[in-house]
């Protein structure tokens, strides 16, 4: 499969006909002007759904008295725990995520034809294993919150969905390995940023071991990103040249 894009029968553009495209401006101006109403109706009703919806989920409560504990005392010192458990499960949802989606990028990577594929599969594969490396690391900071790492919090919830565009692009058999490793671009620029945010929280949590015990992670998702971006500006290159 070719990174490069082909041209054919595209008839989506207004150029393909230019009678119906003058034809269709002359209907847009004629028929508008007599459409009564606007936009405004449509937000006001966002905003009523909005002020009556409920939020996405909570976050458990501790399951253990270590866990009360913990949580109380960070309430006494001023502290919202409940914020950094949600982030955590974020975190959480997303790095599992990742792992599937490494898992996806394989198996297609595994079927189409270049020069380097074993190199490429080895770098998908540490990558992968990575993701779920830092998988056991959040599950161990939230369990020393005496959190519950089973649980699904809201912001793990908001992730999943985020994820699914990507993962649709990765399990599309008509993408290329180009429009996957852009896909995955968007994963870990979006990783490298969370990771940095959920050390500060960590750290103006208090918790300095956990902000410590997420240097690692964040410093492979930098390489993660190094390599996505090289791989990629590599593929459409190759075709460019």
């Amino acid at each position: 499969m070719s990174t490069t894009a082909k041209l054919g029968m595209n008839y989506t553009g207004m150029q393909m006909s230019p009678k119906d495209s003058e034809k269709l401006m002359d209907a847009v101006n004629e028929v508008l002007p007599d459409v009564p109403g606007d936009e405004g109706a449509l937000a006001s009703e966002r905003g009523a759904m909005v002020f009556e919806a409920d939020r996405i989920g909570s976050v458990a409560l501790p399951g253990s008295a270590k866990g009360m504990l913990k949580s109380g005392l960070d309430k006494l010192r001023g502290k919202s725990p409940e914020l950094l458990i949600d982030k955590l499960g974020e975190r959480l949802a997303f790095e599992r995520t990742g792992v599937r989606l490494y898992e996806a990028v394989l198996a297609k990577a595994s079927v189409l034809e270049f020069g380097d594929a074993d190199d490429l599969t080895g770098v998908f594969k540490q990558i992968r294993d990575e993701e779920a490396e830092h998988m056991t690391v959040l599950v161990e900071a939230l369990e020393h919150l005496g959190a519950d790492p089973t649980s699904q919090t809201p912001c793990a919830d908001v992730a999943g969905v985020t994820a699914m565009g990507v993962m649709q692009v990765l399990t599309d058999p008509r993408t290329n390995l180009a429009q996957s490793l852009n896909a995955l671009l968007t994963v870990e620029l979006t990783d490298n940023a969370a990771w940095e945010l959920l050390i500060d929280l960590a750290e103006a949590a208090g918790h300095d071991g956990i902000s410590q015990s997420f240097q690692l992670p964040l410093a492979q998702e930098r390489e993660h990103l190094v390599k996505i971006k090289s791989l990629l500006k590599r593929e459409l290159i190759r075709d460019v040249a």
